[in-house]
């Protein structure tokens, strides 16, 4: 048996939290103060080629999965990100790990 949350079973939330670009994510969309003029920014100690892939990733794989299960609304032309329509759906879990950021190992968020 399956649980749901919303229209997502437990199975495709795990899975859009799958991997640690798309926690850092939509931890950063959780957080983010859309008042700030600020990006948020994913990683800020990487180098250009470890910044290259990850752009990579992102674009093919990460944005466009978190995109169909509507967790993000993702302009592909100007690379801006926002909160989808689903995104209430893996809000409660995002603030239980984001609530107990300082207790998880650095690696999953």
């Amino acid at each position: 048996m399956q649980h749901k949350l919303g229209n997502r079973s437990f199975d495709e939330i795990l899975d859009a939290f799958g991997h640690v670009q798309r926690r850092k994510l939509l931890r950063a969309l959780l957080i983010h103060n859309p008042q700030d003029d600020d990006p948020a920014v994913i990683d800020v100690d990487e180098s250009v080629e470890e910044e290259f892939t990850r752009f990579l990733e992102m674009r093919h794989v990460h944005l466009p999965k978190l995109a169909d299960y509507g967790f993000i609304v993702w302009d592909r032309e100007t690379n801006e990100v926002s909160k989808g329509p689903n995104f209430d759906e893996i809000r409660p879990l995002l603030a239980l790990l984001v609530d107990h950021e300082d207790e998880l190992p650095d690696d999953w968020l």
